[in-house]
């Protein structure tokens, strides 16, 4: 595998990395249809274990077999497929090797009301299936995140210590904060710049609005003039947060949404500079050919070929 400028610009960024970490980066960052260009597209299936299986996978029954998912990450070209143990553990030999894959190594479900996740996995899990990094929420916000975020800084040394890379997805939630202001542009920012001083390699999060929630932040939003009117320019603005562009953010895709509008969403992320996207139900609760399909174009919109 010859490794492209762009990839090893950005493993450049990861300074204080060793030889083993930036490996699992670097294939992360070569694999599938975007692999070389600094882009990625990522299938996250952990939805099951956070909502329910009906609800998660009724939509296309295909996908109670973990299977499913395993071979529709390889077959779009997909950089990564994240899941949980169980889900792994399901496919680990048959697709051993052909994908890389991310442990989701904390969960939480819908019979809880707490903004909080329990440790599911475990370091050597993910070197004993082969993985290329851990998955790891973090919720700003939240009563729980002091406790959230020492058991991250704690599992991530772990992880780097053998070689393999952090994922933090960052979802902004608690009781002061409002409904609007899990996806406002301060509140997404201060979450990606929180997991970049936690020590991510690759952050994710939300896709936000131009809604402002903290009143200290917003002054400062309206004084210097900050752009976010877009959803280009809210994009470049969470990059600019996430350590001026030195770290890789992936865009959440939520909730399954119309195919236009995913590309929207696709497109933005393409202008303004954002790394790509990690979407579940937009893909794996559509039938197979249309998810192939769709995760094609939106490749294809990261490759500057359908804009």
């Amino acid at each position: 595998m010859r490794v492209t400028q762009k990839v090893k610009k950005i493993l450049s960024y990861y300074e204080s990395d060793n030889p083993g970490t930036k490996a699992n980066i670097c294939r992360l960052l070569m694999h599938g249809k975007l692999g070389g260009t600094g882009k990625m597209v990522i299938l996250p299936v952990d939805q099951g274990f956070e909502h329910g299986p009906a609800r998660s996978f009724e939509a296309n029954p295909e996908g109670y077999d973990p299977h499913y998912h395993y071979q529709l990450a390889i077959d779009s070209g997909c950089n990564a497929y994240a899941a949980p143990l169980g889900a792994l553990e399901a496919g680990a030999d048959t697709f051993a090797g052909a994908i890389p894959l991310i442990l989701k190594i904390n969960s939480s479900n819908s019979l809880t009301s707490a903004k909080d996740q329990s440790i599911t996995g475990s370091i050597a899990d993910a070197l004993r299936l082969g993985c290329s990094a851990i998955g790891f929420t973090l919720y700003p916000g939240s009563e729980h995140m002091l406790e959230l975020q020492e058991e991250i800084t704690q599992l991530s040394e772990e992880a780097k210590s053998v070689g393999i890379a952090t994922v933090m997805w960052s979802y902004v939630r608690g009781p002061k904060i409002s409904t609007a202001g899990e996806t406002a542009i301060d509140m997404i920012a201060y979450g990606a710049h929180m997991a970049a001083q936690l020590g991510a390699h690759i952050i994710k999060v939300k896709l936000p609005t131009d809604h402002l929630e903290l009143p200290e932040a917003k002054k400062v939003y309206e004084e210097k003039k900050i752009p976010i009117k877009t959803q280009a320019e809210r994009v470049r603005h969470i990059m600019k947060s996430s350590f001026a562009g030195r770290r890789i953010v992936v865009f959440s895709g939520g909730a399954t949404k119309s195919d236009e509008d995913v590309y929207e969403d696709a497109r933005a992320i393409f202008e303004g500079g954002g790394n790509g996207s990690i979407m579940g139900r937009n893909a794996f609760q559509r039938p197979r050919e249309e998810a192939l399909e769709m995760l094609d174009k939106v490749m294809q919109i990261y490759l500057g070929k359908d804009v």
